[in-house]
């Protein structure tokens, strides 16, 4: 008989809720992706110039892997859907595992875009099954915080993993990262096999009936709006790097420790969030939103000051994933009929998002290319300042239609 968890069981007596074990694996396979998706960014000069490609080109490694989460996401959630949980977690690991390792070993641009995206393909799945389940684990009152505390690998990964990879690949070669990072996912598969409980699998819904719960218009506005949220993320944080250096003067040895400041900012925003969100959802969303667009302007005033920068840097992080948690709930308590698939995509929709905004913001600095080779990174701080107002637009849409729907009801 299979064992089925349910919230009550992280109920202590007269206190107050804990969450299960179970969910800090899922947490630890959050860090794992998060670090291959992320440790791009602090490598793009090395990788473009040991493949010989211009470091905008080698920003597509960043597109082409959003594009195969988008892509890959919600047909994998469809093909696997009367997969056992504990079983498509673990094989999805496997994968991941193979394409960190291929991407290791790859002797052209080419076939380093091809394994970034085979690895991608276990992206959005991992995180849409993963949400699901951990709300499962939790009381109504504390879904979002559930949710935080599975993503909260992927701000611990931009804290720790980042820069840790960043290091190893000034330091011993960009390949080395990617060994790293299929290391990490080694101990992340081993964590799942032996934390993860099989639990019971929920009554199958229809292929065309989850289809329709994601047509919702509501549903389409809420991934919309994290999508402009992941824009203005990626328009930027792609080309950190080149930024800190070019424009604010910083010497390459110190881009490590501002990543670990940004994944420190991540950390916090996400269980504030998290928080927040399980009090007053659609507020958080649009504070968030509101306070990305405020402090990414404010950046691009004091990007030639290293010191402001720092800290714009530090809040900007924790602004940018405060709205994840709510978001991720409110998407899947609107597609009740297809929970797992609606998480699916909200991963696949925000890595478009990722994808676009990483195009765009290299598309943007090729615009504005001050000589052959050479380009002004100053712009994408205002670039991604206005992803962000279209987010809080978006976000006030959603707020003001609900208010409307409970006036009518």
């Amino acid at each position: 008989m299979q064992h089925v968890q349910s919230a009550d069981a992280s109920l202590p007596r007269g206190g107050k809720e804990r969450f299960p074990l179970s969910l800090y694996s899922l947490t630890a396979g959050a860090f794992a992706i998060g670090m291959t998706e992320f440790v791009i960014m602090g490598l793009l000069p090395e990788v473009a110039a040991d493949l010989g490609v211009s470091v905008p080109k080698a920003g597509n490694l960043i597109t082409g892997y959003a594009l195969g989460v988008g892509i890959g996401a919600p047909v994998l959630a469809l093909a696997t859907a009367r997969f056992p949980k504990k079983l498509l977690l673990s094989l999805l690991m496997v994968l991941f595992i193979a394409g960190n390792a291929a991407a290791a070993l790859a002797p052209t641009y080419g076939i380093l875009l091809a394994a970034r995206i085979f690895t991608s393909l276990a992206h959005g799945t991992f995180f849409g099954i993963g949400a699901v389940y951990a709300s499962s684990l939790v009381s109504a009152q504390r879904k979002a915080g559930a949710v935080s505390v599975m993503m909260a690998g992927l701000t611990i990964a931009n804290v720790l993993g980042v820069p840790f990879g960043t290091f190893i690949g000034q330091e011993l070669g960009w390949r080395m990262s990617f060994v790293a990072v299929a290391v990490m996912g080694v101990v992340t598969l081993i964590g799942l096999v032996v934390l993860i409980p099989s639990v019971k699998q929920e009554e199958d819904t229809s292929p065309a009936r989850q289809i329709r719960a994601l047509l919702q218009p509501k549903l389409g506005l809420a991934l919309l709006t994290g999508a402009m949220g992941c824009c203005s993320l990626f328009a930027l944080f792609s080309y950190i790097k080149p930024l800190l250096t070019d424009v604010t003067g910083m010497s390459e040895g110190i881009v490590p420790w501002v990543l670990v400041l940004f994944g420190c900012g991540v950390t916090l925003g996400n269980m504030i969030g998290g928080k927040l969100a399980d009090r007053a959802l659609m507020p958080t969303v649009i504070g968030s939103f509101l306070a990305q667009a405020l402090l990414l302007a404010l950046l691009g005033l004091v990007d030639t000051t290293p010191a402001a920068t720092l800290a714009v840097v530090f809040l900007w992080g924790a602004a940018s994933f405060a709205s994840m948690p709510g978001l991720q709930v409110r998407i899947m308590t609107l597609a009740k009929d297809a929970p797992a698939l609606a998480s699916t995509s909200n991963h696949a929709v925000l890595n478009f998002g990722n994808a676009f905004g990483a195009f765009f913001g290299g598309w943007i600095v090729v615009r504005f290319e001050l000589s052959s080779g050479a380009y002004d990174y100053s712009v994408l701080p205002w670039t991604a300042a206005a992803f962000s107002l279209l987010g809080l637009l978006l976000a006030c849409v959603m707020l003001a239609w609900d208010r409307r729907g409970k006036a009518f009801s």
